[in-house]
């Protein structure tokens, strides 16, 4: 039997029935979901981090979006608040490294 202990995404438990193997699974609820998908979005990170690549930018979206509804939020209002921010400050794209301001 392989461990995991981690958060996966809906359809892995029916990808493994498929495998012929057999899910152990359980729902999780409240602050441990919430807890859980935390620890996932660092998980995604440090993999980007690894491999810098789409899918794993993709993969932290996943997560970014199920904690914007486990806030009660849609991925719609998300997205409205990411355009109202990138329309108010801009985004990355000119590359700006700002050292310092004076008063």
């Amino acid at each position: 039997m392989t461990e995991y202990n981690k958060l996966v995404r809906d359809k892995i438990p029916a990808i493994i029935e498929a495998q012929g193997e057999r899910p152990h699974i359980r729902i999780l609820e409240g602050e441990e979901y919430t807890r859980r998908l935390e620890q996932k979005l660092d998980e995604e990170v440090a993999e980007y981090h690894a491999d810098k690549n789409l899918a794993e930018l993709a993969d932290i979206l996943e997560v970014v979006c199920a904690l914007a509804e486990d806030l009660g939020h849609t991925k719609e209002e998300l997205l409205e608040v990411y355009r109202e921010k990138h329309e108010k400050r801009g985004g990355f794209r000119d590359r700006i490294f700002l050292i310092s301001k004076e008063g």
